[in-house]
């Protein structure tokens, strides 16, 4: 079954803002996603008059239901707790 084999394709992902505070989202495609936010055709309007800087966390293999799950755990964090879960995340970023 083609929608078995997709059901897991699904990410958790925060973004960095130009203003330092952190955005999270859900989607499929993370690197499409933070496109869409880039150039605000399809992106949050949480970006209306901030810009994306980078990718801080990505976390993959979630059905729908748990990425949104995990993003409304995610929202609800301290911005020290957050700092945390990217710390521990370490995602590769430009150097």
């Amino acid at each position: 079954m083609n929608s078995q084999k997709n059901k897991n394709n699904w990410s958790v992902y925060i973004i960095e803002a130009c203003d330092g505070s952190f955005y999270t989202g859900i989607t499929t495609d993370t690197e499409r996603r933070f496109s869409e936010h880039l150039n605000g055709k399809k992106g949050a309007k949480y970006f209306n008059g901030k810009t994306p800087i980078r990718i801080l966390f990505n976390e993959t293999n979630h059905d729908r239901s748990s990425a949104s799950k995990q993003e409304a755990r995610i929202k609800s964090m301290t911005r020290a707790q957050k700092k945390t879960l990217i710390n521990a995340f370490q995602y590769p970023q430009d150097q």
